[in-house]
Parts: structure tokens; sequence; C-alpha cells
């Protein structure tokens, strides 16, 4: 009896130790999902508001003849490849999501067509879809706290995940 408690509790020892000893990442489950591929933008919207309330919605159905990509790395960098159908990569930028996780910041910096010429269309992003094949991104004029009156614009960005390709 003493030796099936004794084998028991060697079992049990052996098998916590079996489990803790497996090797641990820093990356949290929702920046895995970032990096597991690149990403495609598929669709583009953008909404103008009075307060909370939209005015109107205009889809971009543009014949973009370049593919947009963003690429999130483990090493918390980031690029995007052809911004406002402009043939480009932008230069390497940092990427990070706020503490509750629910936004998106990066520096990336893109040539667009504005007068300015570039922007930095992801700054400050809300993520309002994220899945293994699926992310949707709010930019423009997402704060919470807005007067009811006030002229707003936010541009939804929807992105599908690419296959990876790897070689033999």
């Amino acid at each position: 009896m003493k030796s099936i408690r004794a084998l028991l509790i060697v079992t049990a020892l052996l098998t916590a130790l079996a489990i803790n000893s497996c090797k641990k990442t820093s990356i949290s489950p929702i920046q895995q999902l970032f990096t597991g591929g690149t990403w495609e933008l598929a669709s583009l919207q953008t909404t103008y508001f009075t307060g909370n309330t939209a005015d109107s919605t205009v889809t971009d159905s543009s014949t973009c003849l370049t593919s947009q990509f963003f690429t999130f790395n483990t090493n918390n960098t980031c690029t995007y490849t052809n911004f406002d159908c402009i043939t480009q990569t932008s230069p390497t930028a940092t990427w990070s999501l706020t503490g509750n996780q629910l936004f998106l910041q990066t520096g990336v910096v893109c040539k667009d067509t504005t007068a300015a010429g570039s922007s930095t269309p992801f700054s400050y992003a809300q993520i309002q879809n994220l899945g293994i094949y699926s992310l949707v991104l709010n930019t423009g004029d997402i704060q919470p706290n807005y007067s009811l009156t006030a002229k707003r614009k936010v541009v939804t960005y929807g992105f599908i995940r690419q296959k990876s390709t790897t070689s033999p």
C-alpha cells in the first residue's frame, strides 16, 4: 500500500516537472496572431460621422494594380508595402499593443497622395477584429470621447492572412 502511494507521488512529481519544463514564450496569443504571417489588404472603407451618427460610407473600389501587405515581426518591428497604391515598402518601424490589447500602435510612415506626401496611418489603430485569418483595424477619429456635433472620419482596413510558403 505504501509503495503504491510512493509511486503515485513520484509519478505526480515527474509529470509536474515535465509540464513546467516546457519552453515558455514571452509572446502573448494576440501577438502570435499578428506575427503568424503577412496580412494583405482586402477592403478599405471610410465612414464619415457627425458625432456618433454615420453620415455616409465610402467603400474603396479603386483598381489598384499593386497588393498592399502589412507584416508584423516577432521582434516588434513591422513594414507596410504599397500603401495608397504607391509602389513602396515603408521603412521598418516598431509596433506594440496597448496594455488592454485593444489598440495597435505603430511607427509606420508611408508615402501617400496627400499634400504632405506621407502619413502614419496606423499610429493608433483600434483592433475591431483579430482572428487566425482576418484582421480589421479602425483608424482616424476613433477617440472614445467626442462632441456630438464634431465631424469625424473613421477608416476601416480589412486584412486577410496570406499563406506562409516554406521550402522543403
